[in-house]
């Protein structure tokens, strides 16, 4: 089985989420793959965050969707660390990446970079909205995509079946075997996410997951001797 380790927001447990800070670190540790978030500014650029405020993860405040972005750059992100857009992250690293997008709009504005740089086989999309991936499938053909969901049942192997995506990321939490089985009869991967503790760790070795979330890059090597 290939397992794959996933940095949230890079290692968001040992640096400043979502900057490239988090995801150089993620990748020096040796993570398969880097997850991260994308909203839009209000000038259209494709910002590397979590929230749709700039509350929690800066020193400022207010929506993302009305600041531009040299009112973001502006911004503390952790440690002096900038907001970054999201081409620079794939200029900063080489690793696959997972990009999660919030809505339909934000679908559209990664399409057109994902068109333009031909992503198809480094970015698979996540996001929590069916809508949002319906849409980037249509605009980006042969994407990999991933449904998310928190809270859930079975129902949700369906919800990912209809909108074409071929994974789950699923919270580790209310993970059950009922759920993957279903997922499996789909033929479809299901990730746990967030797996920052042993006790998680061997629910998804135990799940036979294809795949962690994590805040810690540890978890990379404690994974080896779980397998």
């Amino acid at each position: 089985m290939n397992f794959l380790t996933i940095g949230h927001r890079g290692v968001m447990g040992v640096a400043p989420e979502n900057t490239l800070r988090s995801f150089i670190a993620a990748q020096h540790a040796g993570l398969d793959v880097i997850e991260l978030d994308l909203h839009l500014s209000k000038d259209g650029a494709l910002v590397v965050m979590h929230d749709a405020e700039v509350d929690r993860t800066t020193d400022g405040k207010g929506r993302i969707a009305e600041k531009t972005l040299d009112e973001l750059r502006a911004l503390d992100a952790g440690g002096g660390e900038r907001v970054p857009v999201f081409e620079e992250v794939l200029d900063a690293v080489t690793a696959p990446l997972q990009a999660e997008i919030k809505d339909i709009t934000a679908a559209r504005a990664l399409a057109e970079v994902m068109v333009r740089r031909d992503l198809c086989a480094r970015v698979e999309v996540l996001s929590f909205q069916d809508g949002a991936l319906t849409e980037i499938r249509r605009l980006v053909p042969g994407v990999r995509t991933t449904l998310v969901a928190d809270h859930y049942g079975t129902d949700v192997v369906g919800r990912a079946t209809a909108v074409g995506a071929t994974a789950l990321a699923l919270d580790i939490r209310r993970l059950t075997l009922e759920v993957v089985e279903e997922a499996r009869k789909a033929g479809l991967k299901v990730y746990g996410w967030v797996v920052n503790t042993q006790e998680h760790l061997r629910l998804v070795r135990a799940l036979e997951l294809d795949g962690a979330t994590t805040d810690y890059p540890e978890i990379k090597r404690t994974a080896r001797f779980t397998a």
